[in-house]
């Protein structure tokens, strides 16, 4: 039997390590519109999305949304939408990318409840869609075509 990786290589698909945070949570690098950050990789989240405290940081053209927000315990929260984005992940990336900008600090009070390090925000399922998306746990790896 071919060896995973290398059949996703045949594939075209690309490589993108992550890191197991001690509260399970899946820690993965990305860069947006150039500048790097540091994100949780959410299956369950719809949408990509970083926080208010992030749309200069990465040059983002924020406009006000009217769809509000819910995640784990928050729900009804305002957003903000900024469109055509470029998003790096390894070396597989998209240019016309939307993020979803809303208030992140209950997740990140959540992390440094574990004494983890706070984040940039989060990669959804928008991106695991349209990467084509293959996560393999055991050699914590994620693959987009």
């Amino acid at each position: 039997m071919e060896d995973l990786q290398d059949f996703l290589k045949e594939k075209k698909y690309k490589k993108v390590k992550f890191k197991v945070l001690k509260t399970q949570h899946l820690l993965i690098t990305a860069k947006i519109n150039g500048i790097k950050g540091n994100f949780i990789l959410d299956t369950g989240a719809s949408n990509s999305c970083v926080g208010f405290e992030s749309i200069e940081r990465f040059f983002l053209n924020a406009q006000f949304s009217e769809t509000k927000a819910a995640g784990a315990g928050a729900v009804g929260m305002e957003t903000q939408l900024a469109k055509n984005n470029e998003i790096r992940l390894g070396s597989w990336k998209n240019n016309r990318f939307h993020l979803i900008v809303f208030d992140m600090s209950h997740v990140n009070e959540a992390l440094l409840q574990y004494k983890t390090k706070p984040v940039d925000g989060i990669i959804g399922a928008d991106v695991l869609l349209k990467g084509k998306a293959i996560i393999d746990y055991s050699n914590s790896c994620l693959y987009l075509k």
